[in-house]
């Protein structure tokens, strides 16, 4: 019956001229696909009347919306469709709206409600991966491999309220290949052809002939997603049944086996054909005859006697080893040619000459650039190799890190051997199950690629600030380990494939180091939670989500940096044309707080990255592990070695040799200002390196009577209580007009007995641990100071009687400008409060400006003259109105006065690491 059906559409589909008739459209779906399907459904002439899809992400439009909004085409972006099971009356009114005589579904991940379903005159059409009815539900292409289907496809069909049950429309086939995996039936077929089919389907529609072939039940199957738990290979069958397992379980969730009594888990599964290579044996659980390592990987043997190669291996601890590499160190064999390789060497050289025309000839020495070649002769390059030396792909970057042709036959034999021209990365990771996952912690230095102990075998216990508990012991690096880290990176930078980078290529490098936190955010989130104390809600969206909009942010900044041409005077007769290069300064140093390790991770290098520069980063010592994370995290995006090093230790010792360091041309750091002074003087005594410096702040934030008072209170507090007080702009000191204090400090009051002081794990926890014990003790007697001042302590001012680094939130009135309180920051959950004359304005204003700092401030008013007003009189960095701690990646952040000076974020970031050379030349 199907196979019916489809023949009398193939026959509708070989001529454009059979449609006629052009319909509305609603798109509802999302990503590259759907993107697609809307612009060949416009060519073909049909009206898209609304786009509805996702939410921005991070910023970021999906690229469906991106393409509609582009167009001028309605875009509605809902978070969902239904709450409860039913219908969302807002948005499916907004949806009808429209006026849709189809809905047309190329990829959706929402659930649509069926009224929606049902509406158009023409109802619903649905593309779904497989051949239906079978493989109905998630993963159909996954479970296409894994039962060793001959046959792959998709399917158009009439949505119904059923799961992928509705009638077909038409559908379409390939032959599963081999090697197949998910992602090349899909680019090879399912991608392309899914594209052209949705837009015939359309077509049919429209002319009224479109078929409704009911789904049989025979054959009919459902699957849902495996767990790891049941995706243990079954070693006793053929070879073609457990290269289908292995294929259809990777990436996610891997299938794995036991090996030397220990779970393994496999990936890069292919078919060996011929002969079997020379190995070394390796018994593994439940095979028919011992393994073996070869070259190539680990050869596993089916029942039948042939044979399957796997590519890496993952182990019970994370770590991931190339499978070839099993039994040694990791080390690449030096590149000695076998006869074949000389043999595909000469004909290399041969293709070589027929680029490089006007080369007498090709000698090992021969640049590839330097001999007149451009980017289309790379492409050419990497083509013909392809075609004339056994299928060997190269990637145009293997040409442009490797120009001469000796350096090239190097990179080419060990892909034709198959052997990686990385070392493997491998990782010793502290492992602890929390917050219903299992976090894997780097926690030795991160050098030249490399994770290694420090020099002198030194460690030091990190502390999970919620119970006190050591997590793990972490490298306590020395001089010797700094000095290292920067003989690396300044290799990287002057020698380094990270130098000759086109920046676009850096950028997506950094867009992979992205995502790749992205899909780390959760664990990176938890990390960070039991390692500073940050609630883990506030982890995820801000420490976590900040960090990775940051490197978004700045990948994009790779390929926009540039100089300026600048007419000068001439020289007569002589004329001269002069310019501006923006340059990258080399190797810089960056040293972080404990109170956001990861953000400003990423506010800081992030930027330094995008500029061209290497780096050695210094975490705080009492918060190193997701620095470390982040180390592993660069490494597995393709950041070449040397480029990230992260030393953890004391700021007397790995701090201040940065700051003495002659091969150093720039430190970044964010801390206190004492701190920040030596810095300053170091780097000025040792080479004059460029310093940026973030410091303390004593930040005052001004209430008017005039001012929204619900707004008022709520940023209030969160300008002094967010992350726990440690927040280098938090409010230090708050100024409230007269005629509102007391009913001001009332409504905080019942606010702060409301929050909930507890485990930062625990999703409704409002306020975690302080950081650290050294800073618990600081502030308690930081509140001592205030009340044996004569500041009237409302509340707080004392360590929470648990286990942990808990502090009570605190207010303190009556603060004369003379005190302690009022002068010096707390960094913790202290509100300190000052109230002024009502309408004195230009006196609080003397009074918010008398202080060394300069780093944030606020002002809360409904007259925005008056906002406007005081924001121009406020010596502060940052000034907000009606509003409190809303910093964006695309916003400059940096303080006046002994807040420090450099700019973090925005393009002003960029300029922080990078240097302005001038050229003039005459012609």
């Amino acid at each position: 019956m199907l196979w019916t059906a489809n023949t009398i559409i193939r026959k509708f589909s070989s001529s454009s001229a059979y449609y006629q008739n052009k319909l509305k459209l609603a798109l509802i779906g999302q990503s590259l696909f759907g993107q697609e399907v809307y612009s060949n459904l416009r060519k073909q002439g049909h009206k898209v009347v609304g786009v509805f899809t996702v939410p921005d992400k991070d910023g970021k439009a999906d690229p469906l919306a991106v393409a509609a909004e582009k167009d001028g085409t309605p875009v509605f972006k809902f978070p969902r469709w239904r709450v409860k099971g039913k219908p969302i009356p807002e948005v499916v009114d907004a949806y009808k709206a429209v006026g849709a005589e189809l809905n047309v579904m190329p990829f959706c991940s929402q659930f649509i409600p069926m009224n929606v379903i049902d509406n158009p005159k023409h109802g619903s059409i649905i593309y779904h991966p497989s051949i239906l009815p079978k493989h109905r539900g998630a993963s159909a292409i996954n479970w296409t491999l894994i039962e060793g289907d001959k046959k792959a496809g998709f399917s158009i069909f009439w949505a119904d309220d059923g799961l992928d049950t509705g009638p077909i429309l038409l559908q379409r086939e390939c032959a599963v290949e081999a090697n197949d995996t998910v992602d090349s039936l899909y680019n090879r077929f399912l991608y392309p052809e899914g594209i052209k089919a949705m837009v015939e389907a359309v077509n049919l529609i429209a002319d009224g002939k479109a078929p409704r072939v009911t789904q049989p039940e025979e054959g009919a199957s459902y699957e849902g997603i495996q767990k790891k738990s049941n995706s243990k290979v079954n070693l006793a069958q053929s070879a073609e049944a457990i290269h289908n397992w292995i294929r259809g379980h990777d990436k996610v969730p891997g299938a794995w086996t036991v090996i030397d009594g220990q779970t393994v888990t496999l990936y890069g599964s292919s078919l060996l054909g011929g002969s079997v290579p020379k190995g070394q044996p390796l018994d593994v659980e439940g095979a028919a005859q011992p393994g073996l390592i070869t070259s190539g990987g680990l050869v596993l043997f089916g029942t039948d006697g042939k044979a399957v190669q796997v590519k890496n291996l993952q182990f019970e601890d994370g770590k991931m080893i190339s499978a070839s590499k099993y039994f040694s160190s990791g080390e690449s064999s030096s590149v000695e040619l076998t006869d074949e390789e000389k043999k595909m060497a000469e004909e290399i050289r041969a293709i070589w000459k027929s680029i490089l025309s006007n080369v007498p000839a090709v000698e090992d020495t021969t640049d590839f650039f330097k001999s007149g070649a451009a980017s289309m002769d790379v492409v050419r390059l990497v083509e013909e190799i392809k075609q004339k030396c056994g299928g060997v792909e190269l990637q145009t970057e293997d040409v442009y890190m490797a120009t001469t042709f000796q350096e090239f036959i190097q990179v080419f034999v060990r892909r034709f051997r198959g052997e990686d021209m990385e070392e493997e990365l491998v990782v010793d990771y502290a492992i602890k199950d929390v917050n219903n996952m299992t976090v894997k912690m780097p926690y030795q230095c991160f050098i030249n690629g490399q994770f290694e102990d420090a020099e002198n075998g030194k460690t030091c216990d990190t502390i999970n600030p919620t119970d006190g508990s050591v997590i793990c012991q972490v490298a306590y690096a020395s001089v010797g380990d700094v000095d290292r880290a920067v003989a690396a990176a300044k290799d990287a930078f002057e020698v380094g494939p990270w130098g000759k980078m086109n920046p676009r290529d850096r950028g997506r490098l950094l867009y992979n180091l992205a995502d790749l936190m992205e899909q780390h955010q959760e664990e990176l989130a938890t990390i960070e939670s039991i390692d500073s104390g940050a609630v883990y809600t506030l982890a995820l969206k801000t420490h976590v989500g900040m960090s990775i909009q940051t490197f978004r942010y700045f990948a994009g900044w790779c390929d926009k940096i540039q100089g300026t041409t600048i007419p000068i005077n001439q020289a007569r007769p002589n004329r001269n044309l002069t310019f501006t290069k923006k340059e990258p300064l080399g190797v810089c140093a960056i040293v972080i707080p404990w109170n956001y390790p990861l953000m400003m991770l990423a506010w800081k290098s992030a930027a330094c990255l995008a500029a061209g520069n290497t780096l050695v980063l210094k975490p705080a010592q009492v918060t190193p592990l997701t620095a470390l994370k982040f180390a592993e995290l660069a490494a597995k995006a393709g950041i070449p070695k040397g480029v990230i090093n992260i030393v953890p230790g004391s700021g007397g010792l790995v701090g201040q040799r940065m700051s003495d360091h002659p091969d150093i041309r720039k430190l970044g750091f964010t801390g206190s200002t004492p701190i920040g002074k030596q810095i300053m003087k170091s780097c000025a005594v040792s080479n004059l390196k460029k310093v940026s410096l973030e410091l303390g702040g004593k930040s005052p934030l001004i209430i008017f009577s005039d001012c929204d008072m619900d707004k008022a209170v709520r940023m209030g507090m969160s300008s002094v209580f967010f992350n726990k007080g440690e927040n280098c702009i938090a409010a230090g000191r708050l100024f409230v007009e007269e005629s509102i204090h007391d009913e001001y400090i009332r409504r905080v009051v019942e606010e702060i007995q409301k929050m909930k002081i507890g485990d930062p794990l625990d999703r409704s926890t409002d306020h975690g641990p302080q950081n650290h014990k050294a800073h618990l003790d600081k502030l308690v007697e930081y509140c001592e100071i205030g009340v044996k001042e004569g500041a009237t302590l409302i509340c707080g001012g004392r360590q929470v009687p648990r286990p942990g680094y808990f502090m009570e939130p605190t207010v303190f009135t009556d603060v004369e400008d003379h005190m302690f309180i009022a002068k010096d920051e707390s960094f913790g959950p202290v509100m300190v409060v000052s109230k002024f004359p009502d309408g004195d304005v230009d006196g609080v204003l003397r009074r918010a400006n008398d202080t060394e700092f300069g780093l944030a401030s606020g002002v809360f008013t409904r007259d925005i003259n008056k906002a406007l007003y005081v924001s121009e009189r406020l010596d502060a960095g940052t000034v907000f109105i009606n509003t409190y701690n809303k910093t964006d990646v695309a916003s400059p952040f940096g303080g006046f006065k002994q807040s420090g000076f450099g700019k973090d974020l925005g393009e002003d970031a960029l300029h922080e690491y990078l240097r302005t050379k001038a050229v003039t030349v005459e012609y």
